[in-house]
């Protein structure tokens, strides 16, 4: 049975719910019924503007027609502010007061205002942060955790905030909201970037004890779940997609903005532009990878013109939500039961190319890694050394001192 896939996406510079799903009749008749839900061409999933009353309707729509996948929402509710009932989009909504990032939408509520004696503190973090060119995602993250440490204080002014009292505030943050350490990082960060670059004052972050992260191992897929993830899929286009992600180690967001001028056969490479960290990088380019590339060119219509992977209606690079997804009704088609996503695919490729023996000095450069810290987490999942080491149990076993 064909699983809905919900998550979040940005979309017309709103965050909205999209809905995902393979053509069933049922499916579309009990979606189209949801009052002001659109159709993004774009990103190709049905949408309706982020809201828990929103998220509540699709849920309830899809009741007993088809199993409904969530978690990403359910996720981004318990960790972001979000405004109980939908955007006004009508008019007068749209001509409304200002929200914390500036545009003129009037859908949150009265309880996610941040109150006037900070009102300056967003736009002023934005405009540093666009200024020093920091990705839209970095962005968009740094000023939210910020709104939610700016709800939180209320009426207290920001920037008289000491380092004690920014220590208490991370401290409720543990013990009373129960974060992840890795949320806590990213707020600690934001905050970080706003009393010593924003407001240049003096580095005192130093002080604040920082949670250990978990130390979690990278999710791979063996050679055989990718032989079936790769057989699942039948367009061609998304087939030759999965391929170079895995062929050449690459992120989703790297796999979407390749060029065709980026696709180097005489010297046998692929350039990536500016990936994680303003970073330029050349992966190796295999033979095989460069045939079915040519192939799928040739016989792709309508032919791709500046991107490898175009969008059908733009002609713009694929949005990264829409790889994610073919990689995830790939999975499911191929009956592959493990919590991945397509970085996955970079993972098991660093990771095959350990237990072949490749020195892990070349595969740091391959996957544009900053530290070599990065790249050795691959050595706790190849299984190249580990295949060698006898377990004493066998030795125990062989020598006749125990039976079954």
């Amino acid at each position: 049975m064909t699983t809905v896939q919900i998550k979040v996406i940005t979309h017309h510079n709103r965050d909205c719910i999209a809905v995902y799903f393979g053509y069933r009749s049922a499916l579309q008749i009990a979606i189209r019924k949801i009052n002001g839900i659109r159709w993004s061409h774009t990103n190709k999933c049905w949408w309706l503007p982020l809201s828990k009353e929103n998220h509540l309707t699709i849920v309830q729509a899809l009741q007993g027609i088809a199993p409904v996948d969530d978690k990403d929402v359910k996720d981004w509710l318990t960790r972001q502010p979000v405004p109980d009932k939908p955007a006004d989009l009508s008019p007068a909504g749209r001509n409304g007061q200002n929200n914390r990032l500036g545009q003129k939408q009037n859908y949150r509520a009265a309880k996610d205002i941040v109150h006037k004696v900070n009102s300056h503190v967003l736009a002023r973090m934005k405009q540093h942060l666009v200024l020093k060119r920091y990705s839209s995602s970095t962005i968009r993250t740094y000023l939210n955790e910020m709104h939610v440490f700016l709800l939180t204080i209320k009426q207290h002014p920001a920037d008289d905030f000491t380092i004690d009292r920014i220590k208490d505030y991370l401290q409720y943050c543990s013990e009373k909201l129960g974060l992840s350490e890795n949320t806590l990082h990213s707020r600690i960060n934001a905050l970080k970037y706003y009393y010593e670059q924003v407001l240049n004052r003096e580095k005192f972050f130093w002080e604040v004890p920082r949670p250990k992260k978990p130390q979690a191992l990278p999710k791979l897929l063996n050679e055989t779940e990718i032989g079936r993830l790769f057989n699942a899929l039948t367009n061609k286009k998304h087939k030759a997609m999965l391929f170079t992600a895995y062929s050449a180690g690459l992120r989703v967001s790297e796999i979407v903005n390749l060029k065709i001028a980026d696709i180097d056969s005489g010297r046998m490479q692929i350039f990536i532009a500016r990936a994680k960290g303003k970073k330029d990088r050349y992966v190796n380019l295999s033979p095989v990878l460069l045939d079915i590339l040519r192939n799928y060119i040739r016989q792709y219509k309508p032919k791709p013109r500046v991107y490898l992977f175009e969008s059908e209606q733009t002609f713009t690079s694929y949005p990264t939500r829409t790889v994610q997804q073919i990689f995830s009704n790939a999975k499911q088609k191929a009956g592959i039961s493990k919590a991945v996503g397509i970085h996955s695919l970079r993972h098991s490729f660093a990771t095959h190319l350990l237990d072949r023996g490749t020195d892990i000095r070349y595969i740091k450069e391959l996957l544009g890694h900053f530290s070599i810290r990065t790249t050795e987490r691959y050595l706790h999942v190849s299984k190249r050394q580990l295949v060698n080491i006898i377990s004493p149990f066998d030795d125990l076993w062989k020598s006749g001192e125990v039976n079954w």
